[in-house]
């Protein structure tokens, strides 16, 4: 089986996120056929999160490659790259401003860049509430996919997308996400210009972020008047339940934290206090760094699924310039073996670079070093990893 031609090949693709979509699309491109599958029941079951900085040179090379970064930059936001420091009694102490012509990395929903992907998509690529269980098979191939809902595929490929917790990334490898002690709660804020003009004018149109030095706020201008803010604390990892309360449980929630934030000032602590709907828990988990594995002909990841980082923009760019590289080793290669081989030989590299660059930044936002804001730390790190 490992010597197929990927346009002969039964490919699969776990996970209809950014990564996997973009690969997808890559793929159908060069009319290589795919099939995604995705554990959400329906495109629209469930909110998919804040924005997204897609950068000139990973993230928007992905999409130029899909034929879509005209129709991104039609819906994107250049003002989003707007950067902000504030301190604990509501004082803006830094302030970055993109450039009218700047386009290195504008802002767009994670709901909006998928739907652009979905679209361009033939109808019937993604099979819905389709979660994965595990994968087994030989390394030769073929592969087997055992669902949830007691299915199962047979694939001569099958491509890791789906995340932090992948399915497949037991087919090839034994690491699993440990927590690194930093926890993000998020809050979301509505109509914000009419219902929250404090905090719409503290935060701009971009991030805008505060710390003492021991727990941070993070608040992120979303479209549609939106806006999200993330709580960032040194917790352990159950420290809600340790706290006698539970994520449902909203006032008790806002009650712990304000004692955690006591003494930042009232218009700093509405971000806290008066979001519209619950708290989500979101604990920051990252991967061995580096993470790598013994190549298999038949299986691979990508994006998350092969190296979860923290939240410092990059993991949506590294996930989509994985699928861009993957799908395009696919119409290159004569095997299917032999285009996997390439692109891990490309990838884990790279991503064995952002890891151990990154190990122990997930506490970033804790720094009160105003030059780590923007993409300007960003580019620096990739001048450097690419020397």
């Amino acid at each position: 089986m490992t010597n197929l031609r990927p346009a002969e090949a039964r490919i699969s693709i776990i996970g209809a996120g950014p990564g996997g979509l973009t690969c997808a699309r890559i793929l159908q491109r060069h009319g290589i056929p795919v099939t995604v599958y995705e554990r959400d029941a329906c495109v629209h079951a469930r909110n998919q999160g804040g924005s997204l900085d897609l950068h000139a040179d990973d993230g928007q090379l992905a999409l130029r490659e899909a034929g879509l970064l005209d129709q991104f930059f039609a819906l994107a936001r250049p003002e989003g790259q707007e950067m902000r420091r504030f301190d604990t009694d509501g004082n803006v102490v830094f302030r970055q401003l993109p450039e009218p012509d700047d386009r290195y990395k504008p802002e767009i929903d994670r709901g909006v860049l998928r739907d652009l992907l979905l679209d361009s998509l033939a109808p019937g690529t993604v099979q819905w509430g389709r979660a994965l269980e595990s994968v087994d098979g030989p390394t030769g191939g073929p592969r087997r996919l055992h669902f949830s809902d007691g299915g199962t595929v047979e694939t001569d490929l099958v491509i890791g997308a789906d995340g932090a917790f992948s399915r497949v990334r037991p087919a090839i490898s034994s690491a699993v996400p440990h927590y690194t002690g930093v926890n993000f709660l998020e809050a979301r804020f509505d109509d914000v210009e009419e219902r929250h003009p404090g905090i719409a004018e503290l935060v701009g149109h971009g991030l805008a972020t505060g710390t003492d030095g021991e727990r941070a706020l993070a608040a992120q201008r979303n479209s549609g008047d939106h806006i999200r803010v993330y709580i960032v604390q040194r917790v352990p990892l159950h420290w809600i339940s340790e706290a006698g309360l539970s994520i449902d449980d909203t006032a008790g929630l806002r009650a712990h934290l304000l004692e955690q934030f006591a003494g930042w000032s009232p218009g700093v602590l509405s971000m806290i206090a008066d979001n519209d709907g619950p708290y989500i828990d979101r604990p920051l988990f990252v991967l061995p760094a580096p993470h790598t594995w013994e190549h298999s002909p038949t299986a691979t990841l990508l994006g998350d699924a092969a190296h979860l980082m923290p939240p410092v923009g990059v993991g949506v760019n590294l996930a989509m310039l994985d699928a861009c590289e993957l799908a395009l080793a696919l119409t290159r290669a004569d095997t299917v073996g032999e285009a996997v081989r390439a692109y891990e030989g490309t990838m884990l590299p790279r991503s064995a670079e952002w890891s151990t660059a990154l190990d122990g930044a997930a506490g970033f936002l804790f720094d009160r070093d105003d030059s780590h804001e923007g993409g300007d730390r960003m580019r620096e790190l990739k001048e450097e990893i690419n020397r």
